[in-house]
């Protein structure tokens, strides 16, 4: 069977499916959960793909799933497919959980239903009997880098070593078997049309900074204290003076937040908390900026006379995407939606640890619409479910066709073509070296 004919088949079977993916999305969108805590969603996932015939493994880096199918005509090179199983805090978005916050505001349940929707259409059309090689299908936990405080503890104490999932899955070993990977993810911007991918994206550095002082009465004696929030203030201050510093092309973003000021009003605050991102283009830039950072935060502590606790911990890499990978989704995305909706993204600031993946072995990382709003902010949400769930799940099927079909012959073509930036062993190593912790005392 060609290869168009296996993909009309396949499509035409997710077709069928559309109105259980669909609702699979919604079920994962009324339901959000953390990175690592998606408890909930996690189970949905395997119950689903139970119900198609897969064995999924569970509890990967405390809540991945992961399932293999085996293609039934040769042996070849193994072809992850993946999909995002995390919320993020949107305090305001109408369906966010009132406990913790959590909502689907960056279209994670889309991309998961899209990836079990692929699932399906392959296994209803028996497109493994006509695949050489492994599919693997593969919910992953905690891309949206939040709750750092937590995952901190946790690496603390030992659950976990990085605090995104598919650093976590790395080390762990749960990609030392596959040879090439991809996602779809959705976009609610108008500029990246129906369908797109970008060329590359922005990596990022985590960092906290705590600032000790020394308390006193606010009112009756504040030359007694230290203020640990001016010295903060200082600080963020001193990191808007350098930003100027940041060559254009580099594409350097950093952005922090105070997550804890001062205990009371009354009290001069004796600590002051910070997080934030170093993002850049590049390894190198980003390291640069991170040292700028690091002196900024000590001038603060320097000018009030504090102590600022530094630590850097290690975050996502950049993100390139495969150009023959991408030649082959544009051809698969531009007949799903037209090639007049069809765009060449460029490179993006934002940030995802599918650049993690990408220094190790061939990705793409594709967009494709079907939402509206800002992402992560409380306006995001679905309305176009045919594009945002079942246009993905087509696309992924599709692009596994690509790959696997004629003896495996397009994954084959990509992984001749490809040089990987680091071995897994290097990549561990790398962001092993970032993680440090600083006390610097003026």
């Amino acid at each position: 069977m060609n290869r168009e004919h296996l993909k009309q088949r396949v499509w035409q079977a997710i077709d069928r499916r559309s109105d259980e993916i669909v609702g699979l999305g919604e079920a994962i969108r009324r339901n959000p959960e953390l990175g690592f805590k998606e408890v909930k969603t996690a189970a949905l996932v395997e119950d689903t793909m139970r119900r198609i015939g897969l064995q999924p493994k569970t509890g990967l880096a405390l809540t991945g799933v992961r399932a293999d199918a085996a293609g039934r005509a040769g042996d070849g090179p193994t072809f992850a497919l993946l999909g995002e199983l995390d919320g993020l805090v949107v305090h305001g978005h109408p369906v966010a959980d009132p406990a913790t916050g959590a909502a689907h505001a960056c279209g994670h349940n889309a991309q998961v239903a899209g990836l079990l929707g692929a699932a399906m259409g392959l296994a209803d059309a028996r497109a493994f009997d006509h695949l050489a090689g492994r599919v693997v299908v593969f919910a992953v936990p905690a891309e949206e880098y939040g709750d750092i405080d937590w995952r901190v503890e946790q690496v603390r104490a030992g659950r976990l070593e990085f605090l995104g999932g598919k650093p976590e899955l790395l080390r762990l070993g749960h990609f030392d078997d596959v040879e090439l990977s991809m996602m779809i993810h959705t976009t609610s911007r108008v500029e990246d049309g129906r369908a797109g991918v970008p060329a590359s994206n922005n990596g990022f550095i985590g960092k906290t900074a705590r600032y000790i002082g020394r308390a006193s009465h606010a009112g009756g004696a504040p030359w007694n204290g230290v203020n640990a929030l001016y010295a903060a203030q200082i600080g963020l201050a001193a990191i808007n003076a350098v930003r100027e510093t940041f060559r254009d092309g580099d594409t350097i973003r950093v952005h922090p937040i105070i997550t804890h000021g001062g205990s009371q009003v009354n009290v001069i605050p004796g600590e002051t908390r910070l997080e934030m991102y170093i993002r850049g283009r590049t390894v190198e830039a980003i390291l640069d900026a991170n040292r700028k950072i690091d002196r900024a935060l000590k001038a603060g502590a320097l000018a009030l006379g504090a102590t600022v606790e530094i630590e850097t911990i290690p975050g996502f890499l950049p993100m390139f995407c495969d150009p023959v990978m991408s030649r082959c989704f544009k051809e698969n995305a531009t007949a799903l939606v037209g090639a007049e909706h069809y765009r060449e993204i460029g490179h993006r600031t934002g940030s995802t640890d599918m650049g993690d993946l990408s220094q190790v072995m061939p990705i793409v990382h594709p967009y494709m619409g079907g939402a509206s709003g800002t992402g992560h902010a409380a306006d995001y949400e679905i309305v176009d479910q045919a594009l945002a769930y079942v246009g993905p799940a087509k696309a992924l099927a599709g692009m596994v066709i690509d790959m696997l079909a004629d003896g495996a012959r397009g994954a084959r073509e990509v992984i001749a073509a490809s040089k990987p930036r680091m071995t897994r062993e290097e990549y561990l190593a790398f962001q092993r070296g970032i993680w440090n912790r600083e006390v610097w005392e003026a």
